[in-house]
């Protein structure tokens, strides 16, 4: 019988280097990320809800908004200390729980008291959730690995995000609460997800412990503590891309349109560039890379101020979005990295926290800024602030003190073991049960 040798033509083309070579617990997280970001359909729409379907004034609307991001940045901070001491998967299942059952209060109910506190619901389970995920991720990633999983991540939440943004154009239409369901909904599946697919990655002897000989608090790091406050500096100067810059934009007499464009040219280089930009510099210096990501927001920022019409707009965006996709991956995993095994939750906790504090009070010192002392004193500041985040970066990641402690404390590149499966058999290295 004639040998027929198999056809070629056949065989699927293997995936692309960024996607290849990461553990399944890596993906499960990524899914849990698509699916939380592709339902986010109500986080847009909340301000319109509460002005035009329930009556809210300007100043109550936007101290419901600004829940949100307070609750967030505690969940960062607490959500990593329990997760450090509960468990990552505890936190996870819990995070998505909470910010299921207060998104759908919000679509429910509309006395104030309720909505203020379903908001700070919301925004503590979102926070706990994402610091607890990327404690996950630290656990079960060798180091070499982590800035290309974070710039996964990254993506994930920007095509998820630029979807939800569809969906939910579509689904307004039949009112409010089934907007607020849907997200409910969603983010419940996600807790789904991590109960049945994703392991412990706290090892058991870290459990239910307070603090060791590895363990001092993070304010004791201080090259970290800089880090983090650099990290703040440089969210608060990217926090201007919206509120401050509708505000100048529509001053000049730019339409609402016209402030899509410039955020679809935002959403579409993140979905085209980050994977491949990611794959370009994860050899490089992070310092460098985070260096070139606050130059880049501080010149597509400060430029700002002598733009005038809809091009220059959309050019100066292509200049801080490859800012904003630099500084995304690697600041995730310069914190993963410097992060004692023992205390991932919480150092990751500390750098989230950042961010959702610059969320909270970047809108509001953009506004006071422009009220003050007018756009182009704003602008000058992004470009100064930008750059001395930029600068900070390179001198605190770059110095010799914050690479030996990073090596002393990451204990070099190789992942911890992960705790055991459900099943009760041992996981290898990459989260797989074997």
């Amino acid at each position: 019988m004639r040998h027929t040798p198999p056809r070629t033509g056949s065989r699927k083309p293997p995936p692309p280097a960024a996607w290849r070579g990461l553990p399944p617990v890596f993906w499960w997280i990524w899914a849990g990320l698509v699916v939380n970001w592709m339902g986010s359909f109500a986080g847009p729409m909340l301000a319109f809800s509460l002005t035009t379907d329930r009556g809210y004034s300007a100043s109550s609307t936007g101290l419901v908004v600004s829940l949100l991001g307070a609750g967030a940045f505690a969940g960062n901070l607490l959500g990593g200390a329990l997760a450090d001491r509960a468990g990552r998967r505890r936190v996870l299942i819990a995070g998505h729980c909470l910010g299921a059952a207060g998104m759908a209060t919000l679509g429910l109910t509309g006395q104030a008291a309720t909505v203020a506190l379903a908001a700070t619901a919301v925004g503590l389970g979102a926070g706990a959730a994402r610091t607890a995920a990327g404690a996950v991720l630290a656990d079960v990633l060798p180091a070499e690995d982590r800035q290309r999983a974070f710039a996964l991540n990254y993506w994930a939440v920007n095509a998820g995000t630029a979807v939800s943004a569809v969906l939910a154009g579509l689904l307004v239409v039949h009112g409010y609460l089934l907007l607020f369901l849907a997200d409910a909904a969603a983010t419940a599946l996600c807790a789904l997800i991590v109960w049945a697919r994703v392991p412990e990655t706290l090892p058991a002897a870290r459990r239910h412990t307070g603090h060791g000989p590895a363990s001092a608090p993070v304010r004791g790091d201080r090259p970290f503590v800089l880090f983090v406050l650099l990290t703040a500096v440089f969210a608060i100067v990217l926090e201007q891309r919206s509120g401050a810059l509708a505000v100048v934009m529509a001053g000049q007499g730019h339409t609402p349109t016209d402030f899509s464009v410039v955020n679809a040219v935002n959403a579409l280089l993140v979905v085209a560039l980050q994977i491949p930009l990611s794959r370009l510099v994860e050899r490089r210096s992070r310092g460098g890379v985070l260096a070139a990501a606050g130059l880049l927001v501080a010149a597509g920022l400060g430029l700002t101020g002598l733009a005038d019409g809809l091009a220059a707009y959309a050019a100066l965006t292509v200049l801080w979005t490859l800012g904003e996709m630099l500084q995304a991956p690697a600041g995730s995993a310069v914190t993963a990295g410097r992060a004692p095994e023992a205390l991932r939750g919480r150092y990751l906790g500390a750098y989230g926290g950042a961010w959702s504090a610059a969320a909270f009070l970047g809108p509001a010192a953009g506004g006071w800024c422009l009220d003050q002392w007018g756009a182009p004193t704003l602008w000058a500041l992004c470009a100064a602030l930008g750059a001395v985040a930029g600068c900070g970066w390179l001198l605190a990641v770059g110095g010799e003190d914050f690479r030996t402690a990073t090596a002393v404390r990451s204990g070099g590149a190789s992942a911890p073991p992960v705790a055991p499966a459900a099943n009760g058999r041992e996981p290898d290295r990459k989260g797989r049960p074997s």
